[in-house]
């Protein structure tokens, strides 16, 4: 398990879903659901933010598509 905050593990496609789903489920608190849906798009947000997920680090997945220079 590496849980290094500074490796990002949530690519760009990840990290545009999570912020719309997160955003979506912080505006349906104030349209009546519990709050608990916010707290979930709370972190989802939040994993968005900082581009790394728990998770993700756990299960050593990764979206990220990192690309290394060709040096000769």
């Amino acid at each position: 398990m590496n849980l290094d905050f500074t490796k990002h593990n949530i690519g760009t496609i990840d990290r545009l879903v999570r912020a719309v789903l997160g955003v979506m489920l912080i505006v349906g608190v104030f349209f009546g659901t519990h709050w608990i849906v916010g707290l979930i798009g709370a972190v989802l947000l939040a994993t968005a933010w900082f581009r790394f997920c728990p998770a993700y680090a756990l299960f050593g997945f990764s979206t990220e598509k990192t690309e290394v220079p060709l040096v000769k």
